[in-house]
């Protein structure tokens, strides 16, 4: 597995129409996002990237929402996507669509994206599968402009190390060149050219460990003990009378 860090330069497109395909990738995207827009509330919601500013997010109830991006044109706030000029826990929802794969350190976007989050906030991402049709043709030009495919167990992994509960995961879109589903994307998803995730930041872990189970039953077998002992002891001071 390569590491995920790189010093090279890697320029994001700033709009879909710039990748082969790419309109059709937008439409997927908004598509998938619906459903999930009405689940979000709070006070700010974040779009991170050039391609996230414009997926459709007009039904979410939050309605300050803020593009952060490179180009002043485009964005509200003109920043670096690793370091994010927000306040700590201040942000409610966070859409991330394809912009890791165009990241210097995409760990660091993600912690970032962590650390802005309130608790309980949610992030919507999405990125390119390196498991499909998309994935063995990202070599000829125009395709995908040098972008890194991550696999969805790769970012699965990442959310959960930051202690991110997967509400849902999905891969969509076959054949890169249509936007309804086939029968190829209903019978084998795990070949979609788009990976889509919706995950929810936790404050409390998620599994309880082995050693903390078994402690917490220690401290409850004494007091378990001296009931019974006082019960034993009052039958047998009945029988005595």
């Amino acid at each position: 597995m390569k590491i995920a860090r790189v010093n090279r330069h890697l320029s994001s497109p700033s709009q879909w129409q710039a990748l082969r395909w790419g309109e059709q990738f937008q439409t997927v995207i908004s598509n998938e996002i619906q459903p999930w827009l009405t689940k979000i509330y709070g006070s700010h919601f974040i779009k991170i990237g050039e391609l996230s500013h414009s997926i459709d997010t007009s039904r979410c109830a939050i309605s300050h929402q803020v593009r952060v991006g490179k180009n002043p044109r485009h964005a509200d706030i003109v920043a670096e996507k690793e370091k994010l000029p927000l306040i700590s826990k201040s942000v409610d929802a966070c859409l991330i669509a394809h912009t890791l794969a165009w990241s210097q350190d995409p760990h660091q976007v993600l912690r970032e994206v962590d650390r802005v989050l309130v608790d309980d906030g949610w992030v919507l991402l999405s990125e390119f599968n390196p498991f499909s049709l998309l994935g063995c043709a990202r070599g000829f030009p125009g395709v995908s402009k040098k972008a890194r495919f991550y696999s969805r167990h790769r970012l699965v992994d990442w959310l959960s190390l930051l202690n991110y509960e997967i509400v849902s995961c999905r891969t969509t879109q076959v054949l890169p060149w249509r936007t309804q589903r086939g029968v190829l994307t209903r019978h084998f998803p795990c070949l979609g050219c788009i990976t889509f995730i919706v995950a929810r930041k936790r404050t409390y872990p998620l599994t309880l460990a082995k050693k903390q189970a078994l402690n917490r039953g220690r401290h409850l077998r004494p007091a378990v003990n001296v009931s019974r002992q006082i019960c034993s002891l009052g039958d047998h001071q009945d029988a005595d009378k």
